[in-house]
């Protein structure tokens, strides 16, 4: 006879917490390996979501879905026009709202049931342990190195998993760092950041909006297999591409690094979260100031390395189009015969202004070679408020 026969008192059975739940989720409810048993850890599960955009919103959003008895969600930004191609949780009505207080009104109508916990604020090393911490997964939807790395320390720290995701163009990755007791942290696999130059958010590159959503729902299931024990415990990193035939491919990561300056054995550590300052780990920020290139008569020229497309957009009075990767081929080609002259070099954001001036003054030192920091988007907000933003 069937375990579940002998009960005498129906009390005594595990329930979900309201009746009509085993129909709001009844369709995962029956599937081999999951059962109530699982409905029933999701229930009594916490997942913190960092980033509530082109990520955090569809993983979220899923999570909800799923069931998950409680969610954290931590953004300090706010919802813009530009977020709204991939950011589904948020609205042309919730536009000016911070992101975490938007993402939760939207979880909350589809599932009333869900606790939220929101927090409009940015995560730092002097908060980032104690807001994570009553957690059990921690999902890394953010878009920069400073916040993966903390994120990393924090979850090696917490000995909890991190569920990271992330995505640029058509281009999207997942991977679980800190799973088990032998799964690699973030600093295993890159133990030094990027150099800033090399780094762009969404903002700066571009992005498919249906990629963030592809990845953004894996790093739900994975989270969603975590908590209910589907999850084989093998450290792996999935790649994907919308242009590839097949997609998807995964590469087996290797185990925890001995040497590993944050979850390692041996060697040298770094020092405990509270104390690292991870902006400077990471090439520190980028001034904010911005080059006033009409503010004198001087003699200037102004080059524009931004794409062909981009520059047919818009562009400055008397700019000149040369293209990031066509101006390095042979940087001399493209600058102005009279010397005196000074090179005010823009883009749209100001990462590409930043190498394309660093290759012309390598050309000679003594050229006045100055790089519009913020770019044509510091140019608008500063300077012209008629100048398109796009």
């Amino acid at each position: 006879m069937h375990p579940i026969d002998t009960v005498d008192n129906l009390n005594d059975l595990p329930r979900l917490s309201q009746s009509d739940d085993y129909l709001r989720y009844g369709r995962q409810m029956i599937l081999d390996g999951f059962g109530l048993e699982g409905q029933i850890k999701l229930q009594n599960s916490s997942v913190v979501v960092i980033g509530a955009g082109g990520l955090g919103c569809p993983a979220l959003q899923y999570l909800a879905a799923a069931g998950v008895g409680r969610l954290g969600i931590i953004d300090h930004d706010t919802v813009e026009l530009s977020n709204l191609q991939r950011q589904i949780l948020h609205s042309d009505k919730t536009i000016g709202n911070p992101k975490a207080v938007s993402a939760a009104q939207a979880i909350a109508a589809l599932n009333p049931r869900v606790k939220i916990d929101v927090h409009p604020t940015a995560l730092d090393p002097s908060n980032a342990l104690s807001i994570l911490a009553p957690y059990d997964v921690i999902l890394d939807c953010t878009d920069n190195a400073p916040t993966r790395y903390l994120l990393s320390d924090s979850a090696v720290r917490l000995k909890k998993p991190l569920v990271s995701g992330a995505a640029q163009k058509y281009d999207g990755q997942l991977c679980i760092y800190n799973l088990g007791e032998d799964g690699p942290c973030y600093r295993c696999i890159f133990p030094k950041p990027p150099a800033p130059e090399m780094t762009g958010s969404c903002e700066e590159t571009g992005i498919l909006g249906a990629v963030t959503g592809i990845i953004g729902n894996l790093q739900a299931l994975e989270a969603i297999k975590l908590i209910t024990g589907l999850h084989d415990g093998k450290a792996s990193l999935l790649l994907f591409n919308a242009l590839s035939i097949p997609p998807f491919r995964t590469v087996k990561l290797r185990s925890r690094k001995l040497t590993c300056a944050a979850c390692g054995i041996e060697g040298q550590k770094i020092g405990t979260v509270e104390e690292t300052d991870y902006v400077a780990f990471c090439g520190g920020a980028r001034p904010n100031w911005l080059e006033r290139v009409f503010a004198s008569n001087e003699n200037h020229a102004i080059i524009d390395v931004r794409p062909r497309t981009e520059f047919g957009i818009c562009r400055l009075p008397k700019s000149t189009s040369v293209p990031l990767n066509i101006l390095l081929a042979n940087p001399a080609l493209h600058l102005p015969s009279d010397k005196s002259c000074q090179i005010f070099v823009v883009c749209r954001l100001g990462n590409d202004s930043q190498i394309a001036a660093d290759a012309i003054r390598a050309i000679d030192s003594n050229l006045i070679v100055k790089d519009v920091v913020g770019g044509l988007r510091a140019w608008s907000n500063e300077i012209d408020p008629t100048f398109p933003v796009y």
